[in-house]
């Protein structure tokens, strides 16, 4: 299998319900300030129309959640990452993606055999404060020659103006929350954001997935 170019990140299953059936492949779920009921409820929906849609969902933070919902993915930051059953994940069959913001934690993440990394935050981004400063296209670089052949993904401050620098750099695949999600047409943006990735990704080898 391969990790889909087009990398979306939304916080509930009606923006799942929204978007997934115009063509996304690939979501992140991440919530939070929610009792576990409320979210497996979320998760349930969310999982149940990625299904019908030939979408993978991915699950941030809550591996047990991850697990017990049976998604296809969960999403850990460094954290995160600390805490979990790493071999409780890899027996439930469930990939893992872990966040990367700087050297020490890229040494973290491979140590943890994840399926893909993330590098962030590419430039500004509007979602939340960030201590580090935006990485660049040259990180991107650096990135993908020291996790190969790990699928990278590059998230924070993106748009679609930006993707073809993304891609030249290394990315395999690129992550929008905001840009999408504070559109005015979140549908069309969506559109837009599906050509650009494919268009951008085709002709160069999308990194598979580690088995």
């Amino acid at each position: 299998m391969t990790l889909d170019p087009f990398y979306l990140i939304v916080d509930s299953a009606a923006w799942i319900r929204r978007l997934v059936p115009i063509g996304v492949r690939l979501v992140q779920l991440r919530m939070k300030g929610r009792d576990e009921a409320a979210m497996r409820q979320e998760i349930s929906v969310a999982k149940a129309i990625c299904d019908a849609h030939g979408c993978q969902l991915v699950l941030n933070d809550y591996w047990e959640l991850a697990i017990k919902e049976d998604c296809d993915f969960v999403h850990l930051g460094q954290e995160d990452l600390a805490a979990a059953d790493l071999r409780a994940i890899r027996a439930a069959g469930i990939r893992l993606g872990v966040s990367t913001h700087d050297d020490a934690e890229l040494v973290t993440a491979l140590e943890a055999e994840p399926d893909y990394v993330a590098l962030g935050p590419v430039y500004e981004t509007r979602l939340k404060k960030m201590r580090w400063a935006p990485q660049g296209l040259d990180r991107i670089a650096d990135w993908k020659a020291r996790i190969v052949p790990l699928p990278l993904v590059a998230i924070g401050g993106l748009n679609p103006e930006r993707l073809s620098g993304v891609f030249a750099s290394g990315a395999d695949s690129a992550a929008v929350v905001t840009d999408i999600t504070l559109n005015e047409d979140p549908e069309a943006r969506t559109l837009e954001w599906i050509e650009a990735t494919r268009r951008l990704s085709s002709g160069r080898r999308v990194s598979p997935v580690a088995q």
